[in-house]
């Protein structure tokens, strides 16, 4: 006999991790979500996603063009997320109105043989005029930022409300989720454990090298081999590619990325919900290392960044990782500055 599955049910399953199902009724605080370059490869299901997260009350959906069709589709699903789609530059005021949080996945993805930094050119304009409307429209939102390269695209983000006056440091994320549903996902395929019991902390940034997984400080505790480590870590770094190259030309990591970023959206809800102890990795404004942008495990609260737990106790791989990374990454934050500078 065949299972029979609802609409509601695939939804609860492709949701379970990002934990929309088990709320308490104690952080039922609802906000409005507003996803820019919602049509695209990661808008769509990451958008699909948000529908189905009882902590979403209204889920504004914005792109250039073809969003009233998708918020029209999302709007059949039995949720509580009231959805509206938007399109053009002449309604991105009206999606942005009294936002709380805003997930911007917008820009072209990569294809084979492109770095992150060949998608500079397009996705740093992009990035620039959306953060430019939320200054003017949501001031005060959290802002969640997926567009690659993430290195650049933070800067860029920081540089635009520090010019409208309305920098918050503790508000702007690059989102690194990925780079740690990879870690977990692969750990636990290595060490055969449940995936949904592994935390690996990524720290650092979003490309190459950037990426470092601590794999010191997975929970559970595991041990590798030296050799394993140096294997596990540059597949992480070079997982991307490695859909890019499997999707032969097609795109590249959309669904996983989506199910990253969806993850990180529930945690600050949670956070603004007045949840305690929500935990998260991100790309953010930082005095950790020299480089004044760096990914770490943070405690999210009401006004975004909480605390910043920092390096933690690393091992010497890991702290030659942090070193060797340092100059690609400070290149990269300036490159970012430099384009608003401009």
């Amino acid at each position: 006999m065949v299972a029979q599955f609802t609409a509601s049910t695939l939804l609860s399953i492709a949701s379970r991790n990002i934990g929309v199902r088990s709320l308490s009724t104690s952080f039922q605080r609802c906000s409005k979500v507003a996803v820019l370059g919602a049509s695209g490869g990661i808008g769509q299901p990451l958008s699909l996603l948000l529908k189905n997260n009882a902590l979403v009350s209204q889920l504004s959906l914005y792109d250039i063009a073809h969003t009233v069709g998708v918020a029209a589709d999302l709007s059949h699903i039995n949720s509580k997320a009231v959805v509206n789609g938007y399109a053009g530059a002449d309604q991105l005021k009206q999606a942005l109105s009294g936002c709380d949080v805003v997930v911007i996945p917008a820009g072209v993805p990569r294809k084979p043989g492109m770095t992150r930094d060949d998608l500079f050119n397009t996705n740093a304009s992009i990035v620039r005029d959306l953060v430019d409307a939320c200054a003017e429209n949501c001031p005060k939102a959290m802002l969640a930022i997926i567009s690659n390269p993430v290195n650049s695209t933070v800067p860029i983000a920081s540089e635009v409300l520090k010019k409208k006056g309305v920098y918050d440091p503790k508000r702007v994320f690059g989102v690194t989720t990925l780079d740690v549903v990879r870690a977990n996902a692969f750990v636990a395929e290595a060490k055969k454990l449940d995936p949904n019991t592994v935390n690996v902390p990524v720290i650092g940034g979003h490309a190459g090298i950037t990426i470092i997984p601590l794999l010191s400080q997975t929970t559970p505790s595991v041990k590798f081999t030296n050799e394993e480590i140096d294997k596990l870590t540059k597949r992480i770094q070079d997982a991307g590619t490695e859909v890019v190259k499997a999707k032969a030309g097609a795109g590249s990591a959309t669904l996983s990325m989506a199910f990253a970023g969806a993850r990180f959206v529930n945690s600050l809800l949670l956070a603004l919900s007045g949840k305690p102890n929500v935990t998260e990795c991100a790309f953010i404004k930082s005095d950790v290392t020299e480089s004044s942008y760096f990914s770490t495990p943070l405690v999210l609260g009401k006004n975004g960044v909480e605390k910043n737990l920092g390096l933690g106790k690393l091992s010497d791989y890991e702290q030659k990782a942090v070193n060797a990374c340092l100059s690609e990454l400070k290149n990269s934050i300036k490159k970012g500055e430099q384009f608003v500078g401009k």
